[in-house]
């Protein structure tokens, strides 16, 4: 087994870093969260002072962190993984970031003789639990398979999309998917219920059809229950759409529905809902409809 790092204990990381240690790793982990960290220490992860730190006791590290400037801050920061990295060491950045900084990032490894991978993961907190995340990485293959039985630890498809920020494009397209798929679910059950048809009833009929995806499997009960607590908040969708309009923009490619379910998310950080689920989608359109989903009376 070897010698891993993970730093970001947070929604995502926590249960990541949990199956590593499950896997019988050799985990040493960081986070700004004392909490979390003794969390994993007790699970048997050792704790590191700084990702500096993290990176001189590991072989491979793992990060997963909320926006971008944490990222820059951990990896090029004045004690970040490249300062502490030894030469050989492959760093994976798990976080959902724009393609340019992975590319920027791997730049400044290669002269250190470090290996970068952008990694970034989609199954949610569900598939962080369960160690069935999908991971597209972005970087050399060969790095991919070096990293594939650490990987292996926490997702069930590990896919090499392309050279540097490829990952993160790749990521770009899941959460245009994703979004969009909550701004379709969320227009037909407000349609259906104001019409007096069941919710419940409405996602048993989609789900056997064409129609059916992965949402509404996980999301059912969050949905039908307005139980908005976060798993992916608001706040990550609407930056994560962000990324990918710039992506677009930078691509040439018009986004025009992607851009109109940002601002629908956008609407939701306005009032105060940032930290909700990002299934809260759901009530933008109960609001506009002046409905509220649920069994016909």
């Amino acid at each position: 087994m070897s010698a891993v790092g993970f730093v970001g204990l947070g929604v995502m990381g926590r249960p990541m870093a949990l199956r590593l240690v499950a896997a019988g790793h050799s985990l040493t982990v960081f986070d700004v969260d004392d909490a979390a960290v003794a969390a994993l220490e007790e699970a048997g992860a050792q704790p590191a002072s700084d990702a500096g730190a993290v990176a001189a006791r590991s072989e491979i590290v793992l990060a997963s962190l909320p926006h971008a400037a944490a990222v820059e801050d951990v990896f090029l920061g004045d004690e970040g993984l490249l300062a502490g990295a030894r030469r050989g060491t492959i760093l994976v950045d798990l976080s959902t970031v724009e393609p340019a900084l992975a590319r920027a990032i791997a730049a400044r490894c290669a002269p250190l003789d470090l290996s970068f991978l952008d990694a970034p993961v989609s199954g949610g907190e569900v598939g962080a639990q369960e160690g069935s995340l999908a991971i597209m990485a972005g970087g050399e293959a060969d790095v991919v398979e070096r990293a594939r039985p650490v990987l292996e630890a926490i997702g069930t498809r590990i896919v090499h999309v392309g050279p540097h920020g490829a990952g993160q494009v790749v990521k770009a397209c899941n959460q245009i998917v994703v979004a969009l798929t909550y701004a379709a679910l969320g227009e037909a059950l407000v349609l259906g219920s104001k019409s007096g048809i069941d919710p419940a009833l409405i996602l048993d009929v989609l789900s056997g059809g064409l129609a059916a995806n992965r949402i509404m499997e996980v999301k059912r009960d969050s949905l039908l229950g307005h139980d908005f607590r976060p798993a992916g908040p608001v706040d990550m969708t609407y930056k994560d759409l962000k990324i990918a309009l710039g992506a677009a923009d930078e691509a040439q490619v018009p986004l025009p529905f992607t851009a109109l379910v940002q601002q629908a998310y956008g609407s939701l950080r306005a009032t105060g809902s940032g930290g909700l689920d990002h299934s809260a989608l759901l009530t933008v359109f109960e609001a506009a409809a002046d409905h509220t989903i649920g069994p016909p009376e």
